[in-house]
């Protein structure tokens, strides 16, 4: 599958929380991707961006949750959650090395 430039907002950022951390033992990376975008989609820019083999992706479009500042009430924007599984040997540095 070829990506184009617009499928490369479809990753948005990575999850980087304690449950996110202990499925890298797993081999799985979570990340927040577009809401609209599919599992086929998603597995091309992933494959494409980090150069790694993608054997499964799950997906979840999650509740929207309730936020106040002071007297004010709204809404936290829709996002979609994306667990990706790669194949064995194949790695995503999400953190920084310091020299």
């Amino acid at each position: 599958m070829v990506v184009n430039s617009l499928d490369m907002n479809v990753i948005k950022y990575p999850i980087i929380t304690d449950k996110a951390t202990r499925l890298l033992a797993n081999n799985q990376y979570s990340f927040i991707v577009s809401p609209k975008s599919d599992k086929p989609t998603i597995k091309a820019a992933i494959e494409y961006l980090f150069n790694v083999k993608v054997v499964k992706i799950n997906t979840a479009h999650l509740p929207k949750k309730k936020k106040r500042i002071g007297q004010y009430l709204g809404w936290k924007a829709h996002y979609k959650k994306a667990i990706v599984t790669l194949s064995e040997g194949d790695t995503i540095n999400l953190f920084a090395e310091e020299n």
